[in-house]
């Protein structure tokens, strides 16, 4: 009777490990599958949304996929390298669905060559130094989006656009490589600091999965050129010198990913609300230092009048992927006959930072996980309600999120791939369907998180 016992458990155990290796076998499939599916995913326009489309949801699959597979108990080491693998598959390709890395190639060719990018528009500069056999800076010129508006990338940004300019010696590609490189050394210590907050925040691992192998930070951030990995990376720096009490190195952090991007100014609230850091002088010295070193550069010549010329006309003519925003724009076309983004730029601003006043008021973080949980909250409020939402503008926010239990940007970050259908035709067209389909996904995810008490989804921690 014993050994037929001792049978049965020398068969389970051998079962049990033939399933291990099965499921192994399967992640090492995934993750090399992933990686062919992203290949050929750079290497698509943007126009052709229908194969973009399908190769995301594959690639989004198989991430979830290795989500599910994982044990509680996952390797720093090959987790590591398994998106690395992934983030080189669409290192050595021109960004498909963006063009913004040309104008951060010319203004860090202006600066070079010692000029100030905030000085002139491209279009101004270019009627003012017409060179025929400047080759790199003509083609430049050629290809910009926005050859008649002064740049609006914070200085911080210029320094790394400097770096690319003086790398590409007379090629585009020399130089996107190398703004490429920065993000990928970016996103390796974006990994390293969110591996360490999950642990401090007593949170499962492999939650990580959801940032380091999805396909819009990769494609967005590696491949695309978006800087607000960097900006992700600085505001994680910030909660880890929190968290470990280093408050004055907290300030500066925070300083530095709003010189990387002004948005990060919207935490400012709740970031004071933490009562810690609002009674920390030096916190506060740090804060300011880091903004001043970000934001130097404008006070020469025009340059801080035009960068504020550039926002304001930002803010108040253009519109792209948005929600709350176009329904109000409808009601305005219904009563007005016209359409009223001046107005409702200035209304929804005014909304955007009473809310966020109100919420980091009646919050009081006291501890540093609630501190940023109220950073998501704010970060969701300023997003619903912009007028214009890329898809790479949610990724701060997304891996934020990542160190709370809210679930919302993670189903974001696969809907806001529907916002690439407005690329189909030559003209940008944007069409209601693929909004409502985007948003309806979206609100269930908020209704979930912030009104469904103590609901989790399964892949919640």
């Amino acid at each position: 009777m014993e050994a037929e016992r001792e049978g049965i458990r020398t068969l389970e155990k051998g079962f049990g490990a033939l399933i291990s290796r099965i499921k192994t076998a399967f992640k090492y499939a995934l993750i090399l599958a992933m990686s062919g599916i992203l290949f050929f995913l750079a290497q698509v326009p943007r126009e052709e949304f229908g194969l973009t489309f399908l190769l995301f949801s594959l690639a989004f699959a198989g991430m979830m996929g290795l989500f599910f597979l994982a044990t509680e108990k996952i390797s720093f080491r090959k987790t590591l390298f398994a998106g690395l693998l992934l983030r080189f598959a669409v290192f050595w390709f021109v960004p498909n669905w963006s063009d913004d890395f040309v104008r951060f190639l010319w203004d860090g060719e202006l600066l070079k060559i010692g000029q100030n990018p905030y000085a002139q528009t491209p279009q101004e500069w270019q009627k003012e130094n017409v060179d025929p056999d400047n080759v790199y800076r003509n083609l430049l010129f050629e290809n910009l989006n926005s050859p008649d508006y002064y740049s609006v990338y914070p200085p911080l940004n210029q320094v790394i656009f400097w770096l690319g300019a003086q790398a590409s010696m007379g090629f585009v590609w020399n130089g996107y490589y190398v703004l490429r490189l920065v993000l990928l050394l970016s996103e390796i210590g974006v990994f390293f600091l969110l591996w360490k907050l999950l642990m401090a925040f007593q949170l499962p691992p492999k939650r990580i999965f959801w940032y380091w192998f999805n396909p819009l930070v990769i494609m967005e951030i590696t491949g695309n050129l978006h800087f607000e990995g960097l900006v992700l990376l600085f505001l994680l720096a910030s909660i880890c010198a929190i968290q470990k009490g280093k408050l004055g190195l907290s300030g500066g952090f925070w300083g530095l990913a709003v010189g990387m991007k002004l948005v990060p100014l919207i935490l400012l609230p709740a970031l004071v609300s933490l009562k810690k850091f609002r009674q920390n002088k030096l916190a506060w010295l740090s804060l300011i230092l880091a903004l001043a070193v970000s934001f130097g550069m404008l006070l020469l010549d025009n340059s801080w009048d035009n960068f504020l010329k550039s926002l304001r006309l930002y803010q108040g003519k253009f519109e792209f992927n948005a929600s709350i925003y176009y329904l109000l724009r409808e009601i305005g076309f219904w009563v007005e006959g016209y359409n009223t983004i001046a107005l409702l730029t200035k209304g929804l601003s005014l909304l955007t930072l009473g809310l966020i006043l109100f919420f980091s008021w009646k919050r009081k973080p006291s501890t540093v996980p609630e501190m940023v949980d109220l950073w998501v909250l704010i970060y969701l409020i300023y997003l619903i309600l912009q007028p214009v939402v890329h898809p790479w503008y949610i990724i701060p926010a997304f891996g934020l999120s990542l160190l709370t239990a809210r679930n919302t940007f993670l189903i974001w970050s696969f809907t806001a791939i529907f916002s690439y259908q407005a690329y189909s035709s030559k003209e940008v067209m944007e069409r209601p369907v693929f909004l409502l389909i985007e948003y309806s996904l979206v609100l269930g995810g908020i209704v979930l998180d912030y009104f469904v008490a103590k609901r989790k989804l399964n892949f919640a921690p």
